[in-house]
């Protein structure tokens, strides 16, 4: 099923345009990752697209630094100082990478030509991430009207340790918010070294939550470097993340060993952005790609733009340098490599899947969205973004609930009704004592019939069991009677 649609999306794809424009600026045969990302190979020349705004959640930026000069849209310091000055210098580079300005005869080209930035500071001077920062920044940069979130950072998880692991709930809830305002996440999925232990098994979070784009990196010889952390379920695609050329502040370069001719760029910068390595500088790229799939349709969802990038990544296997990566989504690279080029032409040929109007929705408690009126709905499924949905419903004592679940292509579904008061239905060992009732299968329909035994709000989760390619559409219907218990 796997391989078939590959080659039915590769066939009707096509080659696509030719050629491609190119950027003048003198910097550029410096930035390899312009040509690996088929950045503009799909425009024979530059596009009007959309303005998009971007939201870089990180250091700061060096306002002045001339590649900026109107390309930032606002700002605002969530610990304290100046968003406008950048005394650590990721934001600036993870900045360049993304909306240098590629029309401006100077240094580099972003990808983003279209991009307006936001820029949120949440590095505090010791060069942490403040956890609180990171959860208000978001939704500012929400608020503020931004349509992609670039997040080059994140906490450890593990699943096995609760001590080590870095789960937060108000974190995932800046995501949920994001994601309900139309706006794409994108995050590294960590490095090895910021991890117990190189090669690291678990994608850092947030790129180990629903709805966000976890991005892995990959070097010249197409390879995953051991730095760049593994995950089954959260490491979406990859994009190049070794020897990258980007912006530094202009505080921050080192004239020690001599002038620097090129200016505020990578070889002239601290000796961490030099040979710049890393998923942080991996994931800009696909926050960049995310605008440019904006500026084509703005009217995209951000379920849509994450299945255009990932679905549309080129393979990676042993044939194209990446030893460790198998034919297919892989721990190591995902769907494979970014491929900007295949991603417009996808959209621009219409190859789209529906967008869920009840997102997000992706556990019970606070997190569940009310079901009905009306009592029957169409929502999808996709196994690697977003494989639970749970919706809520209130029951009266005596009341009797039927719930059918109908999937419009051929999967493994099941549903579950839950009893009040469940807050979690995705751990590992979620309680079996407050399930309600489990469906059976009715030819290709999973059926519940209930009766509650006391009020409350009941949650209905339904699930998908296997990984598919498309989404999976379904119906869900629901009616209920009182029976006069």
């Amino acid at each position: 099923m796997r391989a078939l649609a590959l080659v039915a999306l590769a066939v009707l794809l096509g080659a696509g345009p030719a050629a491609a424009f190119d950027s003048t600026d003198p910097l550029v045969a410096k930035q390899w990752y312009l040509a690996a990302d088929k950045a503009w190979s799909y425009w024979a020349t530059q596009p009007p697209l959309a303005t998009v705004k971007v939201a870089i959640v990180d250091s700061g930026i060096d306002y002045r630094h001339p590649e900026f000069a109107g390309r930032i849209a606002g700002g605002e310091s969530f610990v304290g100082g100046s968003w406008q000055h950048d005394s650590d210098g990721h934001g600036t580079f993870v900045a360049g990478e993304i909306a240098a300005d590629p029309g401006n005869g100077l240094g580099i080209a972003g990808l983003a030509f279209n991009a307006q930035l936001l820029v949120a500071k949440v590095v505090k001077p010791d060069g942490s991430v403040s956890l609180q920062g990171e959860i208000d920044a978001i939704r500012w940069a929400v608020d503020n009207g931004a349509r992609v979130i670039n997040l080059s950072l994140g906490g450890v998880r593990d699943p096995e340790d609760p001590q080590l692991d870095t789960y937060s709930a108000l974190e995932q809830g800046a995501v949920q918010y994001a994601y309900a305002h139309g706006a794409v996440v994108v995050a590294a999925v960590g490095n090895g070294e910021e991890s117990p232990s190189t090669p690291w098994r678990y994608a850092d979070y947030p790129a180990a939550l629903p709805h966000v784009i976890g991005v892995g990196a990959y070097g010249r010889t197409g390879d995953v470097p051991t730095f760049s952390n593994r995950d089954a379920a959260y490491v979406d695609l990859v994009a190049p993340g070794t020897a990258i050329f980007s912006t530094v502040p202009r505080n921050l370069l080192d004239t020690k060993s001599g002038p620097c001719p090129d200016g505020p760029y990578s070889d002239c910068g601290p000796y961490e952005f030099r040979n710049a390595i890393g998923t942080s500088f991996a994931a800009p790229q696909v926050s960049a790609a995310a605008a440019l799939l904006l500026g084509v349709d703005p009217s995209l969802r951000p379920d849509q733009v994450a299945w255009l990038l990932e679905r549309t990544a080129r393979d990676a296997t042993p044939a194209t340098g990446c030893s460790l990566c198998t034919r297919g989504r892989d721990a190591f690279s995902g769907w494979g490599y970014l491929d900007v080029a295949a991603a417009v032409t996808a959209l621009e040929k219409g190859v789209l899947p529906p967008a869920d109007a009840h997102e997000p929705n992706d556990n019970a408690g606070t997190w569940a969205i009310h079901f009905g009126p009306p009592r029957t709905i169409t929502a999808t499924l996709d196994y690697w973004d977003d494989q639970v949905d749970v919706y809520s419903i209130a029951l009266r004592q005596g009341e009797r609930i039927f719930v059918r679940l109908s999937p419009l292509q051929a999967a493994q579904t099941t549903v579950v009704l839950w009893k009040p008061g469940t807050q979690d239905v995705n751990g590992s060992h979620p309680p079996l004592r407050n399930e309600a009732a489990r469906a059976l299968a009715v030819g290709s329909q999973q059926r519940i019939a209930y009766t509650a035994p006391v009020y409350g709000t009941y949650y209905i989760e339904v699930k998908l069991l296997h990984g598919t390619y498309m989404p999976v559409q379904y119906h869900l219907a629901v009616a209920t009677r009182q029976t006069g218990v």
